[in-house]
């Protein structure tokens, strides 16, 4: 199987943003049965305006800065923090002097509900959760192409 490469950022994203957005672009990186991934670039003065959906959502931060609010509540986010939006409450994010970039994952449904064919055979005690324990594969020949001696990986 190829690998799958998704372009998004600068010049991959759509001029416009979210419906009832204003300064906002986006881009999906992914959009299935199970939810959406997408990247979003809110510019100075941008806004996503209050809405609900019924679908469980993050808004990772990774650049910048701006306001959310949840409900009646509203605070301050920067890069590195992430916001968790609700299904069925409403929900926004807008910036005011600064720009924002950031990771919209939204997942189908309400939290924790397990959608699909998948809900009718696990509950969540079926679901164990644990840190994952692996490590890189090792090649058994050089990956075509590489000359170790330039300095390449082997």
């Amino acid at each position: 199987m190829p690998i799958e490469i998704r372009r998004f950022g600068v010049g991959h994203r759509r001029p416009d943003g979210p419906p009832g957005s204003t300064g906002v672009t986006g881009q999906p990186v992914h959009t299935d049965a199970r939810g959406v991934i997408a990247e979003l670039a809110f510019a100075r003065g941008a806004a996503i305006e209050p809405h609900a959906n019924p679908n469980t959502t993050w808004l990772v931060v990774i650049e910048g800065g701006g306001w959310v609010g949840v409900g009646e509540e509203y605070t301050r986010i920067a890069a590195g923090e992430a916001v968790l939006w609700p299904a069925d409450i409403p929900h926004a994010a807008w910036t005011e002097h600064s720009q924002m970039r950031a990771f919209l994952v939204e997942f189908i449904g309400s939290d924790g509900a397990i959608v699909g064919t998948a809900a009718t055979a696990h509950t969540d005690a079926d679901l164990p959760i644990g840190r994952g324990v692996g490590q890189l594969a090792r090649r058994t020949a050089p990956a075509p192409g590489n000359d170790p001696e330039a300095g390449e990986p082997s």
